[in-house]
This record gives structure tokens, sequence and C-alpha cells, in this order.
């Protein structure tokens, strides 16, 4: 678990405006060519009710949001790590807390809307399901590694009232919500998929190590990964396995899934591709010591992080490096694109042998060159969230709205 020895702190020193940074440092060499086609500027919010964006965990969106950006609110829970970042749904935003605190947060103004402590960890995003909001805990704080009953829990999106609970291993996984299914995987190494509206048991499927990946779907298929060193595909609506290919690396990261392909690094430091309909690996590439970081795609293009300090842009279709950008941490968290635009946070405290609390930053880069555009003093694992209207970005302890200048 990538929070070991992880100490909280009371607070975090952060500038009170937010500030452009423009600068020639560009890092490896950049090729490929095209552009990411943006919407135009939204005039009401939209919604970002899962991790990764939506079911194929894109971690992208067209909108149509730049920096030079100014800090519209900022709002702390209990100053423990927020590991993953809040969904946003019916103008509020949903985050957990490795402390085990549930915030409802006013998109607009950043108050807290209502609260839940459930006494475990929170280390994953929620997820958007009709009316509920619904989240997995694993162990109790502040190491969550403790062996403790853990469960995943549907709440009233407007009260916080919970709506149901039922026991599972502990989950590290954020939640994919395919219809009226909650599909969520645990250290057990059990998939489960629950009745969204009752947290009824639906179907079980069980792999030989612990799932701490988010899982994805592709043409009526969930695919996710697993500690057993194997990525499987299992039918949405029964359970059945439909393929499973065995790498010999661990899966952390969630699954990202562009056409045909599903695009998945391992903690070895390798990326790879696979057909979505055979599993049949398509390519590999290796990205350093160490990889933790989901992938986010888009204008042909993958983008995922490496405890290496880079950021990598690759070619969808072949694997081939298009650029790196160099961070001043390990890169564990997912980036996210927003139009043409691909954000990324880099680490202070990833790992026992590497701390650097001046690491903890957030930047932009260009989608297509990897110039650096823009940076923030603030950030761990993830980066931003977009509404369309606002940027919500996740620092180590806080959260801001963002808006452009």
């Amino acid at each position: 678990m990538r929070r070991t020895l992880i100490v909280v702190v009371a607070a975090i020193a952060v500038v009170a405006a937010v500030h452009a940074v423009r600068s020639p440092r560009e890092h490896g060499v950049h090729r490929g060519g095209g552009s990411l086609r943006t919407l135009p500027r939204q005039t009401s919010p939209l919604e970002w009710p899962t991790y990764g964006f939506d079911v194929a965990r894109s971690h992208a969106v067209p909108y149509d949001l730049a920096p030079p950006f100014r800090i519209a609110w900022k709002q702390v829970g209990d100053w423990s790590l927020i590991e993953f970042p809040p969904v946003v749904a019916a103008g509020r935003l949903f985050v957990g807390t490795n402390h085990g605190l549930l915030l409802a947060l006013d998109a607009v103004t950043g108050h807290i809307v209502w609260q839940r402590k459930l006494g475990r960890c929170i280390a994953s995003s929620p997820a958007v399901a009709g009316q509920s909001i619904v989240v997995g805990v694993l162990a109790a704080p502040p190491q969550c590694d403790r062996d403790v009953p853990s469960y995943v829990a549907a709440f009233d999106m407007r009260t916080g009232r919970t709506v149901w609970r039922n026991r599972s291993g502990p989950v590290e996984a954020s939640p994919l919500v395919v219809g009226r299914t909650v599909i969520v995987g645990s250290w057990d190494g059990r998939l489960r998929a629950f009745d969204a509206a009752t947290g009824a048991l639906r179907w079980s499927f069980d792999t030989d190590g612990a799932i701490k990946a988010g899982a994805v779907l592709a043409g009526g298929r969930v695919i996710v990964g697993s500690y057993d060193g194997s990525l499987y595909a299992v039918d949405a609506h029964t359970g059945v396995l439909r393929w499973s290919t065995a790498v010999g690396a661990r899966f952390y990261a969630t699954p990202t899934v562009t056409g045909d392909r599903v695009i998945n690094a391992t903690t070895d430091g390798v990326v790879r591709a696979f057909d979505t309909s055979s599993g049949a690996e398509v390519w590999s590439r290796s990205i350093g010591r160490f990889a933790y970081s989901a992938a986010a795609v888009a204008g042909g293009r993958a983008y995922v992080g490496s405890y290496d300090h880079q950021l990598y842009a690759l070619d969808v279709r072949t694997g081939g490096i298009l650029w790196t950008h160099r961070a001043p941490g390990p890169i564990s968290g997912a980036p996210t694109v927003l139009g043409r635009l691909v954000y990324f946070s880099s680490c202070g405290s990833c790992s026992s042998y590497e701390s650097n609390r001046d690491a903890r930053r957030t930047f932009a880069v260009d989608a297509v060159t990897g110039r650096l555009e823009w940076s923030f003093p603030d950030g761990e694992y993830s980066p931003v969230v977009s509404d369309g209207v606002r940027v919500y970005l996740t620092g180590y302890t806080a959260v801001y709205g963002l808006v452009p200048r």
C-alpha cells in the first residue's frame, strides 16, 4: 500500500493566489501531431460521476477551461490525506479522506453540506448511483492496514443518510456503476456486484490475489486487474469469466479503455495494451522502476506517470513514447486531460525511501508537446476534476475550487 509511513500534517502553507507559470522547460523528445478538440465553455455545471469521469475511466473531458485560475474556495476536511479525487453531481462534490471522513461540499462555495465519520479509511473515489453516493472502506485509520471488518455503503447524496451497507473485504478500489449495479473489488481477491438500490449481492468473482484497482466497462465486460498478476474480463450481468491474461506483475492501477484496447500499468513499471475482446496483449512499454498511475487517454495518446518522476505520453496504437515531462517527485495518481492540457500531481511522500514535501505540486502541460503551462503549490496523488464551470483540485489535505481569471 502506497501510504507507507505517511505522517498526517497539521497544515500546509499554500499561497493565497494561483499564478500562471510558463516555461521553456521541456523534457524528452516531442513527436507526433494532432490536436484535442474542445467544447465551448459551459454555462451550467455538468457532472463528473465516477473515478476517471466515465465507465471507460478515460480521465479526459473536452471542457474549455484553462489557466490562469484564481482560488474561489478552499476546504479542509480533517487534516488527513485525500488520496483520490472527488466526484461531482447535483451541484456538490463528494470526497473521502484517509481518516474516514466522507464529505459533501457545495460546488460553488466549498461549504460542507454534510459529513459522515465512517471509522474506516477511504482510499478511493466514491461513485454516483442514482440519488446515492457509493463508497468502499478499508481498515482503521490512520495506517489503513489493520484487520477489521470493511464494507461498501450507499448514502443519500442530499442528506448523507445511510441507504444500505453490505460487508466486503477491505476496499481500496473505486466503485464502478453499470446501470443498477455497483461493482467493486477488494483485498480478499473478490470482485462483487451489488444492487445499487438495496445493496443486495448479485454476483461475485474470485481471483487469486488482492484487487486494489477499480474495474472498467468494455463491450458488456467488466475488466479488472489483480495482485495475482492477471487481468480479468467477466460478464457485467452474470460475473462469468470471459477471458484472463497473466502478465506476471501486479495490477494496482485502474485500467482505461479506448476503442478496442484496454491500457493498464503494472507495478513493475510496464504499461500494456490488451485487446478488449480476447485479452491478447497488443504492446508493452517500460516507463521506469514503478508504476501506480492509471492512464488518461485523449487524442490518440495515453498519459501515465511513473515513480521515476516522469509523465509519459504514449501512442495508443503502438505504445511508442511521444514525449516525457519530468516532475520534482514520483507521479503516483492518474493524470487528467481537460481540453488541450494534461494535469498531474507529484508526490512528496509516496514512499518511505523518498520524501520531499516540496514536491507536492500540481502541473498542467500541453497535451501535444508536453510543455509546461501552469503549476499550483499543492498536490500529492490526484490532480483535478471539473464540471465544465470550475476546476476542483485535490491537494494533500485540501480541496480547492478554481475558476478561470
